[in-house]
């Protein structure tokens, strides 16, 4: 098997893009996190010490897909088109679930990128409810979709539903 991320003398190196044409690419990942219900409910009523968590958290996905490059050490910095994140209140769990869509016109994918937001939206979530709740749970990470590039489109099939 050929890792593109080694050169001929197995050392690491980025990968040349430059051959590559430049498409639409977007990307969509999605993560969870449960929580106890007292956390669930100082969340829904705005009622933590560090302030309003979900939009708080919508920041810091968006400033987790503008650093990805600056985290992952093989991904190239990206010239984004478009960031956009809902977050899905999931009172039966209770808990939330994130979802980030990243989009350019470039030669590599955003994937990456989508699912470096979730992870910083999520653990944002953490950071700001740790006081009430420290048995949080972040689950299913993952990458629900993606089109664009070389290797064509993705979609996670899951029972039953669409994402």
């Amino acid at each position: 098997m050929n890792l593109t991320h080694l050169d001929e003398n197995d050392r690491p190196k980025m990968v040349d893009v430059s051959d590559k044409s430049e498409t639409t690419r977007v990307a969509v990942a999605s993560g969870r996190i449960s929580m106890s219900k007292e956390a669930f409910t100082a969340i829904m009523d705005n009622n933590t010490k560090k302030g309003p968590v979900v939009q708080t958290a919508v920041i810091a996905a968006i400033m987790g897909v503008k650093k990805t490059s600056d985290l992952i050490p093989m991904c190239h910095p990206l010239l984004l088109s478009g960031i956009n994140c809902d977050v899905e209140e999931l009172p039966e769990l209770p808990g939330f679930k994130l979802m980030v869509t990243a989009k350019l016109n470039g030669q590599t994918g955003v994937e990456m990128e989508a699912l470096t937001g979730v992870s910083v939206g999520l653990l944002t979530i953490y950071d700001m409810v740790k006081a009430i709740d420290k048995s949080m749970i972040i689950s299913e990470v993952q990458l629900e979709k993606k089109s664009g590039g070389k290797s064509g489109d993705f979609l996670r099939e899951s029972a039953g539903e669409q994402n």
